[in-house]
């Protein structure tokens, strides 16, 4: 079965899975689980704990599982096992990377470390940007490791503006360093933003100092349609004007 734990602290739901776990497990704990986060508003920070009181899941069970993982799965800010059960530790550490957000491993005794980390998770998306409405110019403030949930933040507010109005005229990356991506969920989420929104961008600048930053532009031309071009971090206004500027007209070739 599994049941609730009523000592995690606000903004944590843990569950522990004890004896047999069965499908109705999953439709009777889980679900609610989720359900009460959609209809909060919130994201979900799970502990899943799995002590020597658990014997196996039924294969309904693992499939009921896998069916609410897939259509839950970006709900989840986080997400901790606690078990001291070798092959579970080996297999979550294994796939964790793939998952849309962080995921850690905790043995039996670290429990209370496992729920503070999950409280401690920092909340919302991980980056800061604001529209400027009357340049058309997007600007993207990067300090720590990108999350999935940081493009879905941009894609809304790029999604809505589009939605009344043919184009960008720009979006500004700021960054001192590119800290890279939470996991590769957040990677396969930063393409998808590219490719559903680089045709209506007209230019893209990166305001950052990192060796990183200056290979950018060379790769990103490959697949990115809009202008792109590279300004150190302390040059953020001049990222901007150029950003905002109109396309300059292109040479005609000699007849």
């Amino acid at each position: 079965m599994l049941e609730r734990a009523e000592d995690a602290p606000a903004g944590v739901d843990a569950v522990k899975a004890i004896g047999t776990v069965s499908k109705n497990d999953y439709v009777t704990v889980i679900e609610p689980l989720i359900d009460n986060a959609r209809r909060e508003g919130r994201r979900i920070r799970l502990l899943f704990e799995i002590g020597p009181e658990f014997k196996s899941f039924t294969p309904a069970a693992g499939w009921k599982d896998l069916k609410v993982g897939l259509g839950a799965m970006r709900l989840f800010e986080g997400c901790a096992l606690v078990t001291d059960t070798r092959w579970m530790r080996e297999s979550t550490r294994m796939t964790s990377f793939l998952m849309p957000c962080p995921v850690r491993v905790f043995g039996t005794q670290d429990r209370a470390e496992a729920l503070h980390w999950l409280a401690s998770l920092p909340e919302g998306p991980g980056i800061s940007h604001r529209l400027l409405t009357e340049s058309q110019v997007l600007v993207v403030e990067v300090e720590s490791p990108l999350r999935t949930a940081d493009f879905d933040a941009l894609a809304l507010t790029a999604d809505d503006w589009l939605n009344t109005h043919d184009e960008l005229a720009g979006v500004v990356f700021h960054a001192r360093e590119f800290p890279g991506w939470e996991n590769i969920g957040s990677m396969i989420r930063h393409v998808r933003f590219v490719r559903d929104h680089h045709r209506k961008v007209r230019k893209i600048a990166l305001a950052a100092d990192s060796k990183v930053a200056s290979l950018v532009p060379q790769l990103a031309k490959h697949f990115v349609q809009a202008d792109i071009r590279r300004f150190g971090y302390d040059e953020l206004d001049a990222a901007l004007a150029w950003a905002a500027a109109p396309p300059e007209p292109q040479a005609s070739g000699a007849g």
